[in-house]
This record gives structure tokens, sequence and C-alpha cells, in this order.
């Protein structure tokens, strides 16, 4: 069984993708409101993939957050996001993320980018 980070300050949704991923029977799973939270995680539970929004409240966006995890820690990180403007995807292009999926997505969706990745 793997483990997951999911990185939302959006408890009620990061709370409906954990649900999910239980639901499908993949993974367990944490999550960390924060970059800075995700760090003290990582430390802790040592994740095989994170799940990254990219909009997260606090000085650390998802982005910045990326690319401070695969710097340090070699983590592939996936993002789960609602923006897919030319201007956050060139960001996020650059961390080499292994999925880009868009919210709102199904429990299907979410499975087989988890499963690709």
């Amino acid at each position: 069984m793997h483990h997951i980070l999911i990185v939302d300050d959006e408890k009620i949704v990061a709370s409906d993708i954990k649900y999910m991923l239980k639901k499908i029977a993949m993974t367990s799973a944490d999550i960390a409101p924060s970059a800075q939270a995700a760090i003290e995680k990582i430390k802790e539970k040592k994740p095989d993939l994170i799940l990254m929004d990219i909009n997260l409240s606090g000085e650390t966006d998802g982005v910045q957050a990326a690319e401070k995890i695969l710097k340090d820690y070699k983590i592939p990180v996936m993002y789960l996001t609602a923006y897919a403007d030319e201007k956050t995807v060139e960001r996020a292009k650059h961390t080499e993320p292994i999925g880009y999926l868009l919210k709102p997505f199904n429990e299907i969706e979410l499975r087989t980018n988890i499963e690709i990745a």
C-alpha cells in the first residue's frame, strides 16, 4: 500500500480527496493544510506521492512547495487544482509534476492518474 500526502488548505476538499482514496482502496493518506505543514508531514511519514493544490494560503504556494519537495525529498508531485491558465501551467511545468488534474474531478479520474503516476 502506498502512502499519499494531500496538500490542500480547503479542509472539506482535502477530506473529500482522502475519502476518495480510501474508497478506491489504493492507499493511506494524510492531509497538510499548508506548505509548511506538508514539509513536517513529509519528514514524519515519508509519503510516496504528494497531491498538491496550487493555490495554498500562506507565504508559499503549491508550485513553490513542489519545488522544495522535489529538491529536498525527491517525492513526486501531482497537482490537483482549479487553475489551468497559461501562466500557472507554465510555472507548474518547471517542477516536473507527474500529473495535473483539474478540479472538480471524480474518483475514477483520480485513481487513473495515480495508477499511471
